[in-house]
């Protein structure tokens, strides 16, 4: 039996499990340690997934950085969930045609290394619904947002969860890497 490729969601979130819109609260807590880790993400994956609100936002800036980061995330192969996005202009990217639980089944099934979903909030909980996802990476930051879309709002379906890694950065951010049950 061969283990196939994994997938891998990563997440900004902070203390209340608000995730939307990192880019208003995450950048205070960036430091090299989270430079580290989200770099070890992308060096660890062929594949960049997104949904297509996250691809359009990645989109429009990530071409435009220059750095180690930049380079490895616009040089990666992107795939792209979506069911109104028929093209993608930016480098190296695809739009998943059909079904794209389907689609992921087979990709994972394929030779490479992790499949990274970033962002990507309503791919995220589809894939952990469907069974797909392999690890959930939680950067949790301390800080209460009290509004925002949560990764799990109410009405989530029940879903175990194994503590796999876990690690706590200077700035009081905890690194935390779930795996199903």
């Amino acid at each position: 039996m061969t283990a196939g490729r994994k997938i891998v969601a990563g997440l900004f979130m902070s203390l209340d499990g608000v995730v939307e819109a990192p880019e208003r609260w995450h950048f205070p807590y960036l430091n090299e340690e989270m430079g580290a880790a989200v770099g070890q993400m992308y060096a660890e994956a062929d594949t960049l997934l997104l949904g297509r609100t996250t691809y359009e936002t990645f989109a429009a800036s990530w071409p435009h950085q220059t750095g180690e980061l930049a380079d490895a995330i616009n040089g990666i192969r992107k795939l792209v969930a979506s069911t109104t996005l028929d093209t993608a202009d930016w480098n190296n990217t695809t739009v998943i045609d059909g079904d794209v639980v389907t689609a992921l089944k087979e990709i994972k099934q394929q030779p490479g290394r992790n499949i990274n979903l970033s962002g990507s909030i309503t791919l995220t909980r589809a894939l952990l619904e469907a069974g797909l996802l392999d690890e959930l990476r939680l950067l949790v930051h301390p800080i209460v947002l009290g509004t925002g879309q949560r990764l799990f709002p109410a009405g989530t379906p029940r879903t175990p969860l194994a503590l796999a890694r876990s690690a706590t950065f200077t700035n009081g951010v905890l690194d935390l890497t779930y795996q199903p049950a």
